[in-house]
């Protein structure tokens, strides 16, 4: 059996502090989960296909959106399922109301013999890195300390965090 893998998009921007691009996973299993839930927009690709490619082209195929400029490659994640993603970042903006996703089709509900068509995402949109690590599903979150350590983000804590570290004199 050949090993899965699978080809991603970071996308970042700064507005004015660093967001990144996330996508979350349409479909019936996933639609009333939220936290450690979104995906950077990725997909499989078959042996022998240049995964820089594969990225771009499952980027457009999940958002209706082409993506051009400098990538830089992350260091590819194995996820526990044993898939292997292999991401690139990419400073980038676009328009999250501007998704369009492909679809995809499966029996709904289970063995009920009826097929339905569903969106291979059914939303996107930008985060701040603080809320993109509670979003992002926890196999993932590898790409977010990648893009923090080579951009050197330094990141400010939130007001809660801030003022459970303050020191009393």
């Amino acid at each position: 059996m050949a090993k899965k893998t699978s080809a991603g998009l970071l996308l970042y921007r700064r507005n004015p502090d660093v967001e990144v691009f996330l996508v979350h996973p349409g479909g019936p299993f996933w639609a009333r989960k939220d936290a450690a839930s979104w995906s950077l927009p990725k997909g499989e690709f078959e042996e022998g296909e240049e995964p820089l490619e594969a990225a771009k082209r499952e980027f457009q195929e999940e958002t209706s959106l082409a993506i051009d400029g400098e990538f830089r490659a992350l260091v590819p994640v194995r996820q526990p399922s044993g898939k292997t993603i292999y991401a690139w970042m990419i400073e980038s903006d676009c328009d999250p109301q501007q998704v369009r996703s492909n679809r995809f089709a499966m029996e709904w509900p289970p063995k009920s013999g009826t097929m339905q068509e569903f969106p291979e995402i059914d939303r996107a949109d930008w985060f701040p890195l603080r809320e993109a690590r509670k979003k992002l599903l926890p196999g993932q979150m590898n790409f977010i300390e990648q893009l923090v350590a080579v951009l050197g983000v330094r990141e400010t804590p939130d007001r809660e965090e801030a003022s459970s570290q303050r020191t009393l004199w």
